[in-house]
């Protein structure tokens, strides 16, 4: 390994450690049957660059192999995500019953989003409360179909992004950008002050603030 090489590991290990007080810990994304491989990458890239810890991926027609190391090599996938899959946690399931179960038995709390009022409880999205869940999933749907009545069935609560134009909808990068930072940007400022493993626990010292954040990029 050359000398700028080893530098440029290093450098980046370097960054992964100071931004892990940022993460968001028990957060995870969920894509319901994407139809495009390039859209998986896409929804990858926010996820990593907001901070969610891990992203599963509901894919029957088997576009992402099952193994994440053998995904991180996976052309479309890490061109699309400029490489975040190699910093980001990605597991697939072959169907949705079989990521819900998995989900629930871990003690996620499903969230869904839809343009359409769907739920039980509908909301729009800056009007969610997503600091009160110790663990939590938020589920997008396939890019024509949308999110399922199976997933939506299992959710908490379906939020929507406010739109005031023509077009009442947004592709799926778009939309999993907005959303996951909205959520993100809640969790973060609870997770700084409080522990998520005991919800009452308050930390003796705060983590970083959102606002010193710049200081890692110096």
């Amino acid at each position: 390994m050359s000398k700028t090489e080893k530098k440029t590991s290093v450098s980046a290990r370097e960054r992964a450690d100071a931004i892990k007080p940022f993460r968001c810990k028990n957060l995870v994304a969920v894509i319901e049957e994407p139809s495009d491989v390039k859209n998986i990458g896409t929804v990858i890239r926010n996820a990593n660059a907001l901070g969610v810890e891990k992203v599963y991926v509901v894919d029957s027609r088997k576009m992402l192999p099952s193994n994440w190391h053998d995904m991180r090599d996976k052309n479309p996938v890490s061109k699309t995500s400029a490489s975040a899959v190699k910093w980001t946690f990605v597991k697939r399931f072959d169907n949705t019953h079989d990521c819900i179960t998995h989900l629930e038995k871990k003690g996620f709390i499903s969230v869904c989003t839809s343009p359409h009022v769907k739920g039980k409880t509908n909301a729009f999205l800056h009007e969610g409360d997503y600091q009160k869940y110790t663990k939590l999933a938020v589920w997008f749907g396939n890019e024509t179909r949308g999110i399922s009545d199976i997933a939506v069935s299992h959710c908490e609560l379906c939020v929507s992004i406010p739109m005031f134009g023509m077009i009442e909808s947004l592709n799926l990068g778009t939309s999993s950008g907005i959303v996951l930072y909205e959520v993100s940007k809640q969790r973060r400022q609870y997770q700084s002050k409080y522990t998520r493993s005991r919800r009452k626990g308050k930390r003796a010292e705060p983590l970083p603030t959102e606002m010193q954040r710049d200081l890692i990029n110096d």
